[in-house]
């Protein structure tokens, strides 16, 4: 039986897997998306709530989420799929001075680097976000470009857009081996057959040390657990996506927003962190969020939960995904460790991954990238993961 052979394949249908898919068909590549799941974004893409931002510390993360941003933010217009994308920014309250001086400090770098963000007094967020709780609070950010949208269906969007191009996927079907001659991959082994091509691009999420280990690389991407649930629809009455950074009993930040379905949706932090993939138990954490909502904003206790979940963000040592060209093999490209920002991420980082694969590198790219590098040395920190 003859091998089919590609221009690309990439191992994971997710939030960067697909968008990577559908931005190098669009380019012209043969593309071949390997997934042991049923369907796309059937992992942390589906677990995500939804929140699209372009307020980070870096500037890497800046622009490719600004790019993100473009293209949720017109996908209707342009394909004709509503994607549930909802323009309501997002708002950093302080409650203290510590954090009203980070927040300050850090708009100097988001603003040096293009972001739209302004600092909003009390009474300006109590106007934005009707019922917050005033005592103490000293002012917020505030960034009127964010916004949020349906992980479904921007996940279905792609997908069907990416079919049109072309591009081809292989469900049910897990890689189990790479094989490889000198410094290049020479085919992708799976449960069901093997494939070659030009290129392969790792976008396996929580998983995707598991692939790099194929090939005797140690790449560093520890998932840890985060829990989120969904309340009820309501009638509208909040506006931007709340982040509270102070941290709690056994927690540290907490966020959530209403979506353009009116249920507010929202998702705590555990401290410490809980490492590995546990999808099990789905509710430990919803007492001390809940707690922690309702003294925030305490017309959210008359709202009943749906449900709750619990997903992985693949996380990295500094917070900064792992994006680039592998140095042991010529034709191995990672797009992995988003740390839970995948799903913001996605389409700029597929973009500029397609890009990467076919040597289409702009100036900026190279700038957007010394972030990214998957061989820094991890001495920094992400200041807003």
């Amino acid at each position: 039986m003859t091998q089919k052979h590609y221009d690309v394949i990439v191992i994971g249908a997710g939030s960067l897997g697909v968008p990577t898919a559908l931005a190098l068909a669009e380019s012209g590549a043969s593309v071949l998306v390997i997934e042991p799941n049923a369907s796309v974004g059937q992992l942390s893409n589906k677990k995500a709530i939804g929140g699209i931002r372009a307020t980070h510390s870096d500037y890497g993360k800046i622009k490719v989420c600004q790019r993100s941003i473009e293209i949720f933010s017109t996908w209707k217009e342009k394909n004709g799929d509503d994607i549930g994308w909802l323009s309501n920014g997002y708002a950093y309250p302080a409650y203290n001075e510590k954090d009203e001086k980070k927040l300050k400090d850090l708009m100097k770098i988001q603003l040096s680097h293009g972001l739209n963000i302004r600092w909003i007094s009390p009474e300006e967020l109590s106007v934005l976000a009707p019922g917050i709780r005033m005592e103490g609070l000293r002012g917020s950010t505030f960034s009127p470009e964010d916004g949020s949208a349906s992980p479904l269906l921007s996940a279905n969007a792609f997908y069907f857009k990416s079919l049109k191009k072309g591009v081809e996927y292989r469900f049910h079907e897990r890689v189990t081996a790479m094989k490889t001659e000198g410094n290049r991959i020479v085919e992708v082994v799976t449960d069901k057959g093997s494939y070659s091509a030009g290129t392969v691009v790792n976008a396996a999420g929580a998983y995707a040390a598991d692939i790099g280990k194929m090939i005797g690389l140690n790449l560093p991407v520890m998932p840890d657990n985060h829990e989120a649930a969904i309340t009820e629809p309501v009638e509208r009455f909040l506006g931007p996506m709340i982040v509270d950074m102070r941290p709690g009993p056994r927690s540290l930040n907490y966020y959530f927003y209403q979506n353009n379905e009116g249920q507010v949706v929202f998702c705590i932090t555990p401290e410490p962190a809980m490492l590995g993939v546990d999808n099990d138990n789905t509710s430990e954490y919803f007492p001390l969020v809940s707690k922690r909502m309702v003294e925030l904003y305490p017309r959210l206790a008359q709202l009943r939960v749906r449900r709750s979940w619990r997903g992985q963000y693949p996380n990295t040592p500094d917070g900064f995904p792992l994006v680039g060209e592998s140095r042991e093999y010529v034709n191995f490209v990672n797009n992995i460790g988003a740390c839970g920002q995948g799903y913001m991420l996605g389409p700029g980082m597929g973009e500029l991954t397609a890009r990467i694969v076919l040597k289409r590198l702009s100036e900026d790219d190279h700038k957007i990238l010394k972030s990214f590098d998957p061989y820094r040395e991890f001495s920094g920190m992400e200041l807003f993961k």
